[in-house]
């Protein structure tokens, strides 16, 4: 059977990379001196020159061409560089950072720290070291632990060594801070064995040795099952301490001990060091300078902000919570937290954030040693059960708290309730309650004497919290002022990775599935709310808001996304629903001109429809514009004078005389449609009940300004990036469902139980036989596809004998015989039966569509698996046949389980059009596929698969098939009516066709020794007179009766189609007919990831249904997009109907994408559902054998996958054997030096140029169209959006103009580019200082993958062949000369010369030499072209030079890079701005197709005519911006 792969440190390794801008430091010498950072511009050249790389280079780095150094381990030089480079003496952050990272750039932990570790002979300063490296690998989101693996042993020795760290000695904050990140860091590593193995017993039951006796009992009494865990545990202890002839102590154990001296750690120093107490005066709880300033020591800050973030990551994951929860309340570190003066303090903001959030986890609503989810009634009587045991023991004991005894619960649940009457006791006696008769926290506790402290602990205990469902059901969906720019929930897109966020995380396991969503709906939403940042930060500042004369804000300019509101009103509030306070729904009016605006636009915002998004701004600026000092310390709202945000949605548009727009509801019947008239718009929107119920409250309590009378803006969003909303209220409508994932694949989905568990192999009901129709092309693919079984043809066995693992299987062939096969018990023996199918009909359109891929063994795995119940998943390396294999699957389950749903999810329009044009090329009828969205209209098909496509098919099938039956009817002798209408034509079918075939049958039983009876009596003769073929020959019985039951087939299923459009015939609206073919008819539906998320509300009106859900690209999927189209249907008596769940990705290529760094970075919300899945150890099926690419380009990137290889056609077919002509060979580096002076550059953060690459890049492309390579068989891809628009500017510049170069297919990013290919791939790689993202080799093997026959790679090559993680690729390239090298004999794009062989080969020195090979070859060419077609060049060459070759074409193109060969550096614009620019008229001003040559930089010709069109639209920031691309 095919290889099924679990988890491992080869399955998944950490690999979310980013680099992070430095701040601006002013200039050092670049010969550093030890622990002075390096200046913010830094060059490769500098870092060379540094001293820790002269150190490295000395010690342990491995430079080009240059063996590891023979010196020995010098455990000084460890000593030394953590003394000077690592160690921070002052100051908020741990380590100094870029110290840090040419520590890491150089290999200091892979070459000299871990080779050299000896856990006997290890100083604190080399444990130090690899702990503050180990950090570093995290916070660049590298494969941390991967050079780990070479000694297992030692590593868990190592992390023995960390932990004991501490014993002894007393270390710095700073310190302190790095030791809590790597205990972060590792219990966030929980899948790698070793690392949990060690850190998870420190979470362990041996942990509560160390609470309070009190706590102690209340714990065992309230969990009863675990006092005999707990006696055995002490018993093995003890027996094991006698074993080793210890005294028996439980309390000296580090399991015992370690978390609970961290915690208490963290409380001296936020008690003692977060203030200085020896610099201030004390004034309270506040310290204060002499001028009155606050002081606080940020290190102190930070660590304790990290000590929050490393309690909240043990609470929110089951394995960590169930034994610490009691240790944190028993020391009540929520309460301390919250009576610490950080807490109330400025600086403490994102800290008590992290508190509210610890808070919230302490208080999670689930059981924590079963592990089940409370319900909401379950809190309540649990919150009952506990108040009405504390008002009995008052009642008895306590007699000053009768009145709490006596009072209803409701009454004093109340935080400030419960506090007042609490305060009636003294401090002895509320001690005496709190630490003696309710045995909260201990009498030994130093708090215990703080009456505030004690009142802390009790309301918290007592007090009522807020169900989930309550706080999400409170929280607006749309973001205001006050959450847009709070930097600790959304932060800016600078997010560094060395502080914390109060965010929550997506890691390996989620506590419940209330849990699983409220962490998604969060992040979700501050996504959303940072793109809405974005938007209004781009827009509102076009519209030039100044004070009027009258006071009033009033606008000079115009934008596009946003207008100026003439008049706001609030036009309906409704009364609250019953059990709410907030209003049933708030509608306002709000009406805007566009007199301002041209057409264009004008039909943009005219296009406004039901359900769009808009917001509601109020703008109001200073008097006085900001001096440019003021302007820096200004926030944005300040300086964009923004006092308020409130989102909405659009009821109905209506124009100047009232009359609606765009309405889709049928209110305006289509001819009763006319244009909008006049200027003013005003729009109905309904507003956020829950935001406007909170600014009433602060109106009404606290005077605040009322917000729905100072909205003065209006500013839309583009349609594609606007669908939060949908998305944030499916969210919101399952917190409130009772929603149910399947049960076999509910613990797995949450990250617990057995990973194989959902796999087919352990799932009940399997499908007793399958027919695998036409999956395998003969009886030698199919032994083929089986060769651990012994084949045998043994024709008695197949009806008892199992098949393999609980199959019966049969293969359909082409040559219309189908091979059952069939494993006995054994299961070495494959029974394979020949048997011959049915005749499907007499008419060419009955014939089935074949299949004609030969499947591999794995494909065949893969597709076993998919079409048996539970979870499959596939993982489908680059050119492995994903598509094909997943439209298998679909085929053989649809012909298996014809009454069945499939559901087909997918991340991309493009992708979902591949798999659905595909599934149309096989036996699957189009009647019963569904194409559901916006990208419907780019199948590449004559057919309409959109659901009024599809009724419009079935409509006009409908009439063709009540044609037949009449021809039918006609035939037999019988009324035309019958085919009226589809009842009629059934009663037609039963009376009179049935019968007449039931007569028949029941004569040829009695006469089948007559050859031609069939030929003479068949009733449908004259029917099937018209077919190709004669039907019936009269010379053998058996075959005229399988040829008379292959055309009652064919009438079967002529009837069996005219029922199914009967009910089209019924319904009479389009709408109707449309949802019965979505919810009924459709056996196939297809829709992408975000259609799913945006409409799940209607499939659930509609009761849509399906039982198997596909999906293709989940390792791009976001975790929460993958699972709403898991539950886009209710429950079927609490019971959830999908029954197979098979996901298809490649973990190993880029994932989601995420615009904020912080939240992929922090919070890993870049992590797919698909690739945690793999993280958890959950079997896969990983297909391993590619076609796309010559074997040579692919062991560029197979190296990152198990056991790839190539299929027989890329090692057969002519055209991968053939070089690629003008070239030496298949695949190359190109080393690109400083061209002009400079490397790579950045006008703007992270919009990388290199001026030198693109040059070359477009150089190369010039000579390969030269040669007569098409233009649609290259492509240009680049790690930048900055290099991908130099590159286009210098096309637009060089290759436009000349119809012969003209542009390539694709000028893109990487990301961009993925799930796609071409032949010949020039890949720039831009950065010449720090490697940047590319160290994620996830982008690298996409980089590496899209090529099929060339690859041609230009980058720094003493930068990345030092990439510890782009090794394997790196050295492979590197065998090859790292210049390029030409065939200059060769000058047309095919060659007869094998691909091994280089030919005479010319190496170019770099870009200048390249642009005189163009020119040489072009004009080579010239003097071959005829001179009606190109004009006379030389001629303008000599008329400006006064010779032929003194000014080469190449140098008259570009009148911009003259200006940069004198120094100027050449800023590309913003994409727009050169979109525009290239819609400027077109280049062709000579006449006849003359080309103009010396002023072609004058002009740029039209882009649309040129690029194709998922290049014309400007590209958002999302893919390939200011995060992916960083």
């Amino acid at each position: 059977m095919t290889k099924v792969y679990g988890t491992g440190a080869y399955d998944f390794k950490r690999h979310r990379v980013a680099e992070y801008p430095v701040e601006q430091l002013a200039e050092k010498p670049v010969e550093a001196k030890p622990g002075t950072a390096l200046p913010s511009t830094i060059t490769l050249s500098e870092i060379q020159r540094d001293r820790l790389t002269k150190i490295a280079v000395e010690n342990w780095s491995i430079a080009s061409g240059v063996t590891k150094p023979e010196k020995l381990f010098d455990p000084e030089l460890v000593k030394e560089i953590y003394k000077t480079e690592l160690l921070v003496k002052g100051g908020r952050k741990p380590v100094p950072l870029q110290r840090v990272m040419i520590l890491e750039v150089s290999q200091y932990l892979e070459n000299y720290l871990w080779p050299n570790f000896d856990p006997e002979m290890a100083t604190f300063e080399h444990v130090m070291s690899m702990i503050i490296m180990v950090n570093e690998k995290f916070r660049e989101n590298v494969a941390a632990w991967a050079c780990f693996y070479d000694r297992k042993v030692v590593f868990q020795q190592f992390i023995e060594s960390v932990l004991r760290l501490k014993e002894g000695r007393e270390l710095s904050i700073a310190e302190k801070t790095n030791y809590l990140v790597f205990m972060i860091n590792a219990f966030q590593s929980l899948e790698d064995e070793v690392v949990s193995e060690t850190v998870l017993r420190l979470a362990s039951l041996q942990s509560w040795h160390s609470l309070s006796y009190g706590r102690f009992q209340m714990e065992l009494c309230l969990n009863t099952e675990l006092i005999k865990k707990w006696k055995r545990m002490i018993k093995r202890e003890a027996k094991e301490a006698v074993k080793q002839g210890e005294l028996f102590d439980l309390s000296t154990k580090l399991e015992v001990k370690f978390l609970r001296s961290l915690i208490e750690e963290f409380l001296e120093v936020l008690d003692s060091q977060v203030f200085p107490q020896q610099l201030c005066l004390n004034e309270g709880d506040v310290v204060i300078d002499a001028n009155g300033v606050t002081l606080v020591d940020d290190a102190s800050v930070l660590y304790c902000e990290r000590f929050m973030e490393f309690l909240i990551d043990l609470l929110s994951q089951l394995p960590t919570r169930r034994y610490l929860r009691p240790l944190v309340a028993d020391v009540a570190v929520v309460a301390k937290c919250h009576l610490s003066a950080l807490y109330r303090h400025e600086k403490g903001k994102l800290f008590a954030q992290l508190v509210d959030l610890l808070q919230f986890y302490e208080k999670f609503e689930i059981n924590d040693h079963v592990g089940t989810q409370l319900t909401d009634d379950e809190v309540l009587q649990f919150h009952h059960d506990r108040f009405q045991s504390f008002q009995l023991l008052a009642f008895k004991k306590i007699p000053k708290l009768r009145e709490v005894a006596l009072a209803n619960i409701g009454a004093i649940h109340k935080r400030a309730d419960l506090s007042k009457k609490l305060s009636v006791l003294s401090p002895e006696e509320l001690k005496d309650l709190v630490c003696c008769k309710l045995k909260l926290i201990s009498e030994e506790d130093p708090w215990s004497e703080r009456v505030d402290f004690l009142i802390e602990v009790m309301v918290s205990f007592f007090e009522k919290q807020q169900s989930q469902k309550e706080a999400i059901n409170a929280l607006p969906l749309y973001p205001n002022e006050q959450i847009m720019w709070d930097e600790s929930l959304v932060p800016s897109i600078n997010y560094s990775g060395e502080g914390c966020l109060a965010l929550p995380k997506l890691n390996l396991q989620f506590l419940t599935l209330h849990d699983y969503l409220l962490r998604n709906f969060n992040l979700f939403r501050l996504e959303s709310t940072y793109e809405i940042r974005e938007d209004i930060q781009e827009a509102i500042p076009h519209l030039l808001a100044y004070i009027n004369r009258e006071g009033e804000t009033a606008f000079r300019g115009w934008s596009r996304m946003a207008v100026p509101v003439k008049e706001f009103k609030i036009a309906e509030v409704k009364q609250p629903n019953i059990g709410e306070v907030k209003p049933a729904s708030v509608t306002a009016e709000v009406t805007f001109s566009i007199s301002s605006y041209k057409a264009q636009i004008r039909s943009e915002w005219n296009a406004l429809k039901e359900h769009d998004v808009l917001f509601l701004l109020s703008i109001h600026p200073s008097f006085e514009p900001l001096s440019a000092e003021e302007a820096s310390k200004a926030n944005v709202p300040q300086r964009l004078g923004l006092q308020y945000v409130r989102g909405c949605e659009i009821i109905e548009i209506r124009d100047e005389d009232g009359t609606l727009m765009n309405d889709f509801t049928g209110r305006i019947k289509r001819d009763e449609w006319k244009p909008p008239k006049g200027e003013l718009r005003t729009v109905t929107v309904a507003l956020d009940t829950a935001q406007y119920h909170m600014d009433v409250n602060n109106i009404a309590e606290k005077g605040a300004e009322d917000v729905y009378g100072t909205f003065n803006v209006l500013m839309r969003r583009k349609p594609k990036e606007n669908n939060f909303k949908a998305i944030l209220e499916s969210i919101r409508d399952l917190m409130n469902e009772y929603c149910i994932v399947p049960d076999w694949l509910h613990n797995i989905f949450l990250g617990y139980g057995n990973p194989s568990a959902a796999q087919w192999t352990n799932m009940p009901d399997l499908l007793d036989m399958v027919d695998f129709k036409d999956t395998f092309l003969d009886a030698d693919h199919l032994m083929k596809s089986f060769p651990d079984y012994q084949a045998s043809q043994d024709a008695e066995r197949w009806s008892q004998d199992h098949a393999l693992p609980g199959n019966k299987m049969s293969a359909e062939s082409t040559a219309n015989d189908v091979n059952t096969l069939d494993a006995g018990c054994e299961k070495e023996k494959l029974v394979v039966e020949t048997y011959t199918p049915s005749d499907p009909g007499p008419y060419p359109q009955d014939q089935p569509k074949q299949n004609s891929i030969r499947f591999t063994r794995t494909q065949i795995g893969a597709i076993i698996s998919g079409i048996q119940p539970g979870l499959t998943m596939v993982v489908g390396p680059p050119g492995t046949g994903k598509t094909d294999t997943a439209v298998q699957i679909l085929n053989v389950l649809y012909h298996n389980c014809p009454s069945q749903r499939t559901l087909i999810i997918t991340h991309s329009n493009q992708a979902l059009n591949d798999l659905f044009e595909k599934i149309m090329q096989r036996d699957v009828p189009a009647r019963y596929l569904l194409r559901l969205g916006q990208g419907e209209q780019e199948l590449a098909t004559d057919l309409d698969f959109s659901r009024q496509g599809r009724v419009n098919a079935m409509l006009v099938r409908r009439l063709e098939l009540l044609s037949e039956v009449e021809r039918l009817a006609r035939s037999l002798q019988l009324p035309e009516d019958v085919g009226y209408t589809c009842e009629t034509a059934g009663y037609f079918w039963l009376l009179h066709v049935y019968s007449r075939w039931e007569q028949f049958l029941a004569a040829c039983a009695e006469n089948k020794d007559k050859p031609a009876f069939i030929k003479d009596r068949f009733p449908f003769k004259e029917f099937f007179s018209n077919t190709p073929h004669q039907v019936f020959t009269g010379e053998s019985f058996e075959k005229d009766m399988r040829a008379a039951k292959g055309c009652f087939r064919h009438l079967k299923t002529m009837f069996q189609e005219l029922e199914e459009c009967r009910a089209f015939e019924l319904l009479k609206s389009t709408a109707d007919r449309a949802n019965y073919l979505m919810t009924k008819q459709a056996k196939i539906v297809a829709m992408t990831c975000t259609h799913a998320a945006l409409k799940r509300k209607d499939f659930l009106q509609l009761g849509f249904k399906y039982d198997n859900l596909l999906m293709e690209e989940s390792a791009q999927i976001l975790e929460i997009e993958t699972f709403i189209p898991m539950l886009l249907q209710r429950q079927e008596d609490g019971y959830a109907r999908l029954k197979r769940c098979i996901l298809i990705g490649d973990h190993h290529q880029l994932p989601p994408v995420v615009k904020n760094m912080a939240f992929q970075k922090y919070s890993h919300m870049d992590q797919s559902l698909f690739t945690r899945f793999v993280r958890l150890g959950i079997p896969y099926i990983e297909l391993n054998a590619q076609g796309r690419a010559r074997p040579s380009i692919a062991k560029l990137y197979n190296w990152r996958y198990r056991d790839l290889g190539d299929l027989p056609y890329v090692k057969e077919e002519a055209i991968f054997h053939k070089a690629n002509s003008g070239f030496s060979y298949d695949y190359q580096l190109i080393d690109v030096p400083d061209y002009q002076g400079r490397g790579e550059t950045a006008p703007s953060p992270w919009f990388y140029q290199n001026e030198g690459e693109a040059e070359y890049v477009v150089s190369v492309y010039m000579y390969m169209r030269l040669l007569g390579y098409p233009a649609n068989k290259i492509s240009i891809l680049t790690t930048y959006n900055g290099q991908k628009l130099l590159i286009r500017d210098v096309i637009n510049r060089r290759c436009l103009p000349y119809d012969f170069i003209g542009p390539p297919s694709k000028v893109t990013t990487v990301d961009k580019f993925q799930g796609q290919q071409n032949d010949f791939i020039l890949l720039s790689l831009v950065r010449t200082r720090f490697v940047g993202h590319l160290r994620d080799v996830r982008r690298l093997v996409v980089a590496m993958s899209r090529a099929r026959l060339g690859l041609y790679v230009f980058c720094r090559r003493s930068l990345f062949e030092q990439c510890y993680e782009l090794q394997p690729t790196f050295q492979l390239l590197l065998q090859r000369p790292d210049h390029l090298a030409l065939n200059l004999n060769e000058i047309t794009p095919y060659t007869e010369r094998p691909v091994e062989d280089t030919g005479p080969t010319h190496l170019v020195s770099g870009v200048e030499e390249m642009a005189s090979i163009f020119n040489w070859r072009w004009q080579e060419q010239y003097m071959r072209r005829q001179p009606d077609t190109v004009m006379d060049h030389s001629v303008a060459y000599e008329g400006q030079n006064g010779q032929q070759n003194s000014t080469p074409l190449y140098d008259s193109m570009d009148t911009d890079i003259i200006a940069a060969a004198n120094g100027a550096e050449r800023v590309v614009p913003h994409e727009s701005t050169i979109e525009e620019d290239t819609k400027a008229e077109g280049l062709r001003s000579g006449q006849n197709g003359d080309v103009p040559l010396v002023n072609a930089s004058v002009k740029v010709v039209d882009k649309d005519s040129r690029y194709d069109e998922t290049d014309q639209q400007p590209e958002s920031n999302s893919n390939d911006g200011g995060t992916m691309e960083e």
